[in-house]
Parts: C-alpha cells; structure tokens; sequence
C-alpha cells in the first residue's frame, strides 16, 4: 500500500482545499510569515489554517520550533504528495494537447557555466518556447529546490547528487591557462617546474565540499608536478574570473574547455603545457528532484540543453513538438 497520511474526518470541502494550499506554501518555505506574504494573509491567518488541517488529519504536520518551524515525518509525506498534485493540476488546467508550452520555469546553475556557457545560447530557447517564463538564479551553494522553489539545476561536480534525479550534461576537460605574455614573461612553455615562481588562480568553490586547490592538486597529481605548485596564489570563488585573471596576466589558472575555449580562440588564452585532458569524472550535471512524470515545461529545457550540449552530433528532436504539451 501507498504510505500515505490519514484521511481527512470530512468530505474535501473548499476551506480544506484552501488550508491544504496554504500548507504546501508553509511547507515550501518553512515559515509561516513567508507563506503568509506570498498568500497575501497574515501569519496569523496561515497559522489558523494549519491548525484546522492538523485537526482535521488528527496528525501535527510541523513541530513548532523556538524561531522555526519544521515538518514533521507526517508533514514531509503530505506535502510530497500535495506538491505533486499541485504540479499536476496546474499542467492539466493548460487548455489542450496543441498549446503552447508555457508557465514559469526556474533554473539554478553555477556562475561560471551560466556566465561562459548557458546566456549566449539563451536567445534560442526564448525563440523556441516564447511562453515560458524562464527565471535563472546562480551560486555556489547547496541547491534548496523547496524553498527556493527550484525546478531544474545546472551543477558541477561528480555526480554524488543523493536523492534527487541527475543526468550528465556534459564532461569537462581541464588544462592550465594563462596570457601569452605572462607565460613568455616566466618562461612556461613546455616547462611546469617554472610554475614554482608563478601565481596559481584557484577556483575556491569548484564543487560542493572541494578544498581551494583541488584542481590544481588533480593536475599536479596526474603530471608527477605536486613539487612545482607555490603555496601561495589568489583564490576567487569562480572559475570564469580565474580564467579572466589570467588572460589579464594575473597568474596561471587551471582552465575548464567549455568556458575558457572562447578565450583561447580569441588569443587571450593560451595552454602553456598542452592540451585539455578528462577532468578525472567531473562534469556538469541537470540535477531536480525525482518526479513522474516531469513537468512539460522542464522537459523541454532538458531536452534544450542535451541539444546544446551535443557539440558536433546531429542535433536531436524534442520527445514533444516544440509547441505541444
């Protein structure tokens, strides 16, 4: 049988529907003064009608903490199961099967990957899908898609994402990269014990739980080079401004293909020590809670962003018509 919470007492009137909704918010946000502002009531309101569910369902739903609240395990599996009938819901009101994709879609990536990678492909989409509502957020730290209401994140990393549903995107590849002039200057070419008396720029935040050095430690790794590295360098907690840093004659910075290549083609970059190689299993994930099925409106973006990523491949076909749900 479905785990499911208890049934409610009565039969699901209007005012139930309504302390259901407010529940799902309050749940959303963990708070009920956040509820309270985006259902336009006052906390005291929500509060009231979260008293009414509980004494309906004969279930406490949050444990009232001293500044917080918190869902309890009855709470956590009631807001799974309205969260998912919302979605659902809100996807059946679209009015038939020949519409056009739309609603409002937020994407969480990293700095960097939007920065270099995702804004000068964004025109596409916007053409494609003219009725999502596409909202982009960036950072670096730990994806809260709840509260945040989040529907799909772009990430670096391994792809240890316990949880939530992931798919490698795209596999990176890493070399060190820097000026001409600076590597002239030190005389870098074909010569990594020269870097002793180089600044190294460290991406500080290149995945979740990395030290500051964690690239370079790779690299040097992988190149028998560990005694070449200085200890000291300039830390910045995105890739793409280390790799800013360096073609400004900064340093020598551990460069990431997919948002450094424009720059090495360009001249202001250039790979002292040879080419790109595997960045040792890291790579750029979509990363979203697991859900049957996902959304249209996510779909699509997934689908969008497989295709941009197939650099080189045929470009492939969304599952749905573009402007089909």
């Amino acid at each position: 049988m479905l785990n499911l919470p208890p049934r409610l007492g009565a039969r699901l009137t209007g005012a139930q529907f309504a302390n259901l909704h407010t529940f799902a918010v309050a749940a959303r946000h963990l708070s009920f003064t956040l509820a309270a502002e985006e259902l336009c009531l006052t906390p005291s309101a929500v509060s009231h009608r979260i008293a009414r569910l509980e004494q309906a369902l004969e279930q406490r739903l949050f444990e009232r903490l001293t500044r917080r609240i918190r869902l309890t395990a009855e709470g956590e599996r009631l807001y799974q199961l309205v969260q998912g009938l919302l979605e659902d819901l809100e996807e059946a009101l679209q009015p038939d099967a020949t519409a056009t994709v739309s609603g409002a879609l937020t994407l969480y990536a990293r700095p960097s990957i939007t920065q270099c990678w995702l804004v000068p492909r964004l025109a596409d989409f916007q053409q494609r899908y003219p009725q999502i509502s596409l909202d982009i957020r960036t950072g670096n730290e730990a994806v809260d898609f709840r509260a945040r209401h989040i529907d799909l994140a772009l990430l670096y990393g391994d792809g240890d994402f316990p949880g939530l549903a992931s798919e490698l995107l795209m596999s990176e590849q890493v070399a060190p990269v820097c000026s001409r002039q600076y590597a002239e200057r030190h005389g870098l070419i074909d010569a990594p014990p020269r870097l002793q008396q180089c600044t190294l720029l460290h991406d500080a935040l290149a995945w979740d739980h990395a030290a500051f050095d964690a690239e370079w430690q790779r690299w040097a790794r992988r190149h028998d080079a560990l005694a070449y590295l200085p200890s000291g360098g300039l830390t910045f907690d995105r890739a793409d401004l280390c790799a800013l840093a360096a073609s400004n004659h900064v340093g020598v910075a551990m460069g990431r293909r997919h948002l450094v290549q424009p720059l090495i083609d360009q001249g202001q970059l250039i790979l002292p020590f040879g080419d790109f190689e595997a960045a040792a299993g890291q790579g750029y994930y979509l990363v979203h809670p697991p859900r049957e099925p996902v959304p249209v409106r996510v779909r699509v973006m997934i689908e969008w962003l497989r295709e941009c990523a197939s650099v080189g491949a045929a470009v492939r076909r969304p599952d749905l018509p573009r402007d089909a749900m």
